[in-house]
């Protein structure tokens, strides 16, 4: 991977074959996104549009990310607002080719709640803390989380995050779903990587057209579903993988009728 550590000030990187891992690490500021962040995370995505593989983002220090960087945050006016810092590259996570998992702890607000909506998978800890208190500070959440997270949670719970600063924790955030398991802090990334390796363990031409099928737009249903399978239909792997299946069946039948003989 193209990809070099020493070029990183704001993110730990860590590459396998089929995934990386990024881990935010702004600790002194609670992991806050600033615009060196966005710009290293592009950096990443750069890369994985190139490179596909799973990707998984979490936090350093018992935090994912306490928002954006108010320091800088107070500084944007209109013009910087209409650049949509955040939600441009949260935008261009949510459309890797490959799925992308938040191992969520602790902090999870703002703009980095607004991340962790953008991923495909989200996991946490007991100690997570996932909300928009945006309208609290003047602003509103406008790096995703208005209309992600009604997609997500369904609209009322979605208006109370987002016009009443709903700050939510772990346990209820797993019973609406918005996350999908809890681990205690130190198996949250071993619980990150099984998860990845379920995922790597499909097909990744199906399992990156089947993300895109996902996220299409209703009106693009069903001839989208049709053309995609044309697609996989061709590929060797489908070929590989179908005979591979008939084999193991074929041989336990065998096995069991073996099995069958002898007892007579």
């Amino acid at each position: 991977m193209a990809l070099n550590q020493e070029d990183f000030s704001t993110l730990l990187l860590e590459e396998r074959e089929d995934r990386l891992t990024v881990l935010l690490n702004r600790p002194e500021v609670r992991n806050a996104i600033d615009q060196k962040m966005v710009d290293e995370l592009h950096a990443v995505c750069a890369e994985l549009e190139k490179n596909p593989k799973i990707l998984i983002i979490a936090g350093t220090d018992g935090v994912y990310a306490s928002g954006a960087d108010i320091g800088q945050l107070r500084e944007r006016r209109r013009d910087d607002a209409l650049q949509g810092i955040n939600s441009t590259i949260f935008a261009r996570i949510a459309k890797l080719p490959m799925p992308v998992i938040a191992a969520l702890d602790g902090y999870c607000l703002g703009g980095g709640a607004e991340l962790a909506y953008a991923a495909d998978f989200r996991i946490g800890t007991p100690n997570v803390r996932i909300g928009n208190p945006e309208t609290g500070l003047g602003i509103l959440a406008a790096a995703g989380a208005t209309w992600r997270l009604k997609e997500l949670v369904g609209e009322p719970k979605a208006k109370e995050i987002l016009l009443a600063g709903t700050v939510l924790r772990a346990e209820e955030a797993l019973r609406i779903n918005l996350i999908t398991e809890i681990h205690e802090a130190p198996e949250l990334m071993d619980a990150a990587h099984k998860l990845a390796d379920r995922i790597g363990r499909q097909d990744p031409l199906a399992v990156r057209i089947t993300k895109s099928v996902f996220h299409a737009p209703a009106e693009a249903h069903p001839l989208i579903d049709t053309l995609a399978q044309g697609i996989l239909f061709e590929s060797q792997a489908k070929f590989d993988r179908m005979q591979a299946f008939l084999d193991k069946k074929s041989a336990k039948a065998n096995d069991a009728t073996s099995q069958d003989r002898n007892r007579k």
